[in-house]
Parts: structure tokens; C-alpha cells; sequence
């Protein structure tokens, strides 16, 4: 198991649109990676920061998602919304619960 993750630093005034453009790509997602996750998390201290993640069965259906069609032309769009971006590709080592 592997997550997707994401670390999101909005521009002021454009945090709504941020989440409307993260939906869209969740989305598109969804609907062409059945059984895909994401969960969007928002910095209660500093709330133009946004961090997601998504858990995927291999390191190569997470490169799958990111390599298809559709997919560079949402990130793109969410760029748009951002100060920075940070990607990460995290692998499972513990889990409780």
C-alpha cells in the first residue's frame, strides 16, 4: 500500500476555489479509478493550507493515476489557485487503530 499526498499552499482569497478545483480533479478520479479514495484536510492555524492524501495498492496504480489523460490538465488548473505544491509518494510502514 502506498498514499498519494499533497501538500497545498493556496493563495490568499482563493480557497474556495481551490476546493472546487481539488472536487474536480477527486472527481475525474473517481470516476476513471474505481475504488480510488482522497481525503482533503484544511491547516486550522493557517487555512490557506491544505494538505490531501489517497491510498493506493501499488506504487504503480498511483503512477497509472498520475501518468492518465485528464489528469495533468486538472492539477494544472489547480496550480493556478497555488503559492506551492509539494508531492509526495508515502509507503505504509505502520498502522494502528
Amino acid at each position: 500500500m502506498v498514499y498519494t499526498h499533497g501538500t497545498w499552499n493556496v493563495k490568499p482569497g482563493q480557497e474556495g476555489e481551490f476546493v472546487r478545483r481539488w472536487h474536480d480533479l477527486a472527481d475525474w478520479t473517481i470516476a476513471n479509478f474505481p475504488g480510488a479514495r482522497g481525503t482533503l484536510l484544511r491547516d486550522v492555524e493557517q487555512p490557506s493550507r491544505f494538505v490531501s492524501f489517497g491510498p493506493w495498492p501499488t506504487s504503480e496504480h498511483a503512477e497509472r493515476w498520475r501518468s492518465a489523460s485528464g489528469f495533468g490538465e486538472r492539477v494544472t488548473r489547480i496550480q493556478e489557485t497555488l503559492e506551492s505544491f509539494e508531492p509526495a509518494t508515502l509507503q505504509l510502514v505502520a498502522e494502528v487503530s
